[in-house]
């Protein structure tokens, strides 16, 4: 009955903060709340899905007669990481949240690191990715020493430009420090972060390439590809679960080139599940406390998805859902714990049905059972109650 499932993360718009925000700094957080505030907000087509009709969400106008069955998802794991939601989403509940460096890579670490590389390191403390090219940038021109860097997020990110180290050396660095940094250093990403230009104009390129801790155990990915299924990753997709379960992916270099690489999918014959990546959202807009620009890529996309539903078949299905928030509103400039949104719909889908509130890993119990597959993973299915 169901022969495509396009799964589709937008990737940090969270809903509303979960009953244990608080622990986790992010009371009062409400990434679809601010940026529906903007001039820029303009969505009428997930407004006429549901997405206003979900409970929480108090901006926006509820569809008289919303398209699809929809809910809030709570997660259950600990932390509010890009790769914890993803694995949940997939599947797997995480008890402990991934390490982060809040004060910084200790010093026998930065260490490690320049051995791996066989090069000196820079820096290794928490640092914007924009301004840190600016603070480093020339002195890693003038002497090829590596930046390592950090964020509020579990990642070890290295930049280096593209004329001093070339792109085939940094991944080769990653791939070894990736391999290092496990068990107690197992950070969810290692990432590549090339960039071009002269001093202070340094920019970051197209060819970031993220190292992911491969998830401790099966996925959905998993379970549909052992099942014989087409498993289709569009954007970071391949890189959040290390490849594991993806038959094919594609990469992209934004939001609008993600959404042109799913309308060409929607054109194409194959069956099983395209699970889709829009980053921007999160490392454009919701981690640089940009409202209107996080509002304007809504925007965009609410256009793409128009067009990607006029190719949709009688036996598609499409979900919509988040990893997490990314409040652009607040002072901070990190993950914010909070509900994602879940919109599914298709022809064999039933309309305008409240789901409540749900886990974020029933989605893939779901999509297994749309399938026809015994679920293996964390999760409990929702599918017969929006299966027609």
């Amino acid at each position: 009955m169901i022969k495509r499932l396009f799964l589709i993360v937008l990737d940090s718009l969270g809903i509303g903060e979960l009953p244990d925000a608080k622990e986790y700094g992010d009371e009062g957080s409400n990434t679809l709340a601010a940026i529906a505030n903007s001039g820029r907000f303009y969505v009428p087509n997930l407004e006429q899905i549901g997405l206003f009709n979900i409970d929480g969400v108090t901006c926006g106008n509820k569809a008289k007669n919303p398209v699809a069955s929809y809910c809030r998802l709570a997660m259950r794991s600990a932390g509010k990481d890009t790769i914890i939601g993803h694995w949940e989403i997939a599947g797997i509940i995480s008890e402990r949240p991934l390490p982060t460096y809040p004060d910084g890579f200790p010093e026998p670490l930065m260490d490690e690191l320049s051995k791996l590389s066989g090069r000196p390191v820079l820096c290794g403390k928490p640092y914007s990715g924009t301004k840190i090219l600016l603070d480093h940038g020339k002195e890693h021109v003038e002497t090829g020493n590596l930046i390592v860097y950090t964020s509020a997020d579990s990642v070890l990110q290295i930049a280096a430009h593209e004329e001093i180290i070339p792109i085939p050396e940094l991944y080769e660095i990653c791939e070894k420090v990736r391999a290092f940094m496990q068990g107690e250093n197992g950070v969810g990403r290692v990432i590549a972060r090339p960039f071009l230009g002269t001093y202070p104009n340094y920019t970051r390129t197209a060819n970031r390439h993220d190292y992911s801790l491969a998830p401790p155990g099966f996925t959905m990915l998993d379970v549909l590809s052992k099942a014989g299924f087409d498993v289709l990753s569009v954007g970071k997709i391949f890189d959040i679960f290390a490849g594991n379960g993806i038959t094919s992916s594609v990469k992209t270099v934004n939001n609008i080139d993600g959404m042109n690489k799913t309308i060409e999918i929607a054109k194409q014959n194959w069956t099983g599940l395209c699970f889709v990546n829009l980053v921007d959202f999160d490392m454009l807009y919701g981690h640089r406390n940009d409202i209107d620009g996080y509002a304007k890529a809504m925007s965009e996309f609410d256009v793409q998805f128009g067009e990607f539903r006029s190719l949709l078949r009688g036996e598609d299905v499409v979900l919509i859902t988040a990893d997490h928030g990314c409040d652009p509103s607040t002072p901070s400039t990190d993950h914010s714990r909070e509900y994602t949104p879940m919109l599914v719909f298709g022809n064999h889908i039933r309309s305008g049905l409240n789901l409540n509130t749900r886990q974020m890993a029933d989605i893939a119990a779901t999509v297994q059972e749309f399938f026809g597959i015994e679920i293996q993973t964390k999760g409990r299915s929702f599918s017969h109650d929006v299966i027609l």
